[in-house]
């Protein structure tokens, strides 16, 4: 046996304290290296009777091999007589096993060289298991971090035991991320890697606007209501339906809480993105209409409603035209992101003038149809 003290123990019960790594997991890469290296020495790396057991009391540890108790010994790498098992265990019996211990004399040298080896590694693995475990329980919530520096077009934050990669599409647009600034992201996907894992976080997917609202919001964490469909454009504007389940409570009031107190958190987190609070509805014509607010609507009609194919023509007040589109489109865009639906919004001018052709093209046509049937009778 190998004396190699109480140092160990106290360097694996400080390792434990300070990373989260098993003392376990120091001991058994203690063990491993042992037998890495004592099949080294014996020149046999398929032995698959070898243990190296640690005596914890002692402070000592040495290379055991596993031998079958026989009448004749045809292998002395795995049996053992009867007569030498009997002078380390009296009560043995033929068919037995017994431990052997044949740690080599001056292997101290050998098995610090593996362990050294063996050891880093198991730490290196241990600590890159726990990183993974960690956030990949956290995968799809928000965490907090710390803006360490811009790499090319990304930003790295630091995130307590690794450094998080939030790429360029995942920034909100226009944004300075400051190093040392606090900041609140989504974790939205982890990498295994040969060496820490990958951590990528955003700012700008959408469900970071759910997370927020369940933060804010004690009747969405309740279930009392309930966030059914989010459409964002990062750092402009977000759409978001809500519908409650109990009918005494105002989903969309519940939203913006008194005096606007709760939607003014979630607005100022997301660095003043407008967000809309639509109350949804299963009535496609309703949802429509509080999908484009904050748009007057005259009418929506109902175009076609199967399952790949939802069309909508929705008719406004002249005044109301850019509003309901919204800039560049957005507003239009996001609430047929929101729906579901395709919607094409005209003017109650433009309405009238598209009704006024359709009814002289069906003038036309009836006048040319009254025509045929002149020259057929002729």
């Amino acid at each position: 046996m190998i004396k190699i003290g109480t140092a160990l123990f106290e360097a694996a019960e400080q390792l434990e304290r300070e990373k989260g790594i098993s003392k376990d997991v120091l001991v058994s890469s203690l063990c491993d290296a042992l037998v890495a290296g004592y099949k080294k020495h014996i020149k046999d790396k398929d032995a698959d009777n070898v243990e190296a057991i640690m005596d914890e009391e002692s402070g000592e540890i040495g290379v055991f091999r596993t031998k079958l108790v026989v009448e004749n010994v045809e292998n002395p790498d795995t049996q053992i007589s009867l007569e030498d098992a009997k002078e380390i265990d009296d009560e043995v019996e033929l068919e037995d096993e017994v431990k052997i211990e044949v740690t080599p004399e001056d292997f101290g040298r050998i098995a610090a060289q593996s362990a050294k080896q063996v050891i880093t590694q198991r730490i290196r693995e241990a600590e890159r298991k726990l990183v993974l475990d960690e956030f990949m329980s956290k995968k799809g919530t928000l965490i907090t971090g710390i803006i360490q520096r811009r790499d090319d077009r990304n930003v790295i934050v630091n995130i307590g035991k690794t450094d998080a990669v939030m790429p360029l599409k995942e920034q909100l647009p226009g944004e300075y991320y400051k190093p040392g600034n606090r900041i609140r992201v989504f974790v939205l996907n982890v990498k295994e890697t040969t060496r820490l894992p990958q951590v990528i976080v955003s700012q700008a997917h959408p469900e970071i606007v759910r997370e927020l609202f369940e933060l804010e919001v004690p009747e969405i964490e309740d279930g009392i209501v309930e966030i059914k469909s989010i459409a964002r454009e990062a750092g402009y504007r977000t759409k978001l339906a809500v519908w409650s389940n109990d009918p005494s409570v105002d989903s969309v009031g519940a939203c913006i809480g008194p005096r606007g107190s709760r939607i003014q958190t979630i607005v100022g987190e997301l660095k003043n993105e407008k967000i809309d609070i639509v109350r949804y509805s299963e009535d496609p014509v309703e949802y429509i209409v509080n999908a484009l607010s904050p748009a007057r609507i005259i009418s929506v009609d109902i175009l076609a409603d199967e399952e790949n194919k939802k069309e909508a023509f929705v008719i406004v007040p002249d005044d109301q035209l850019s509003l309901a589109i919204g800039r560049e489109g957005q507003n239009v865009r996001l609430a047929h992101r929101l729906t579901g639906w395709k919607i094409d919004i005209k003017s109650e001018s433009q309405a009238a003038q598209m009704e006024a052709k359709q009814e002289a093209k069906a003038a036309e046509a009836e006048e040319v149809q009254a025509e045929e049937a002149v020259e057929a009778e002729e």
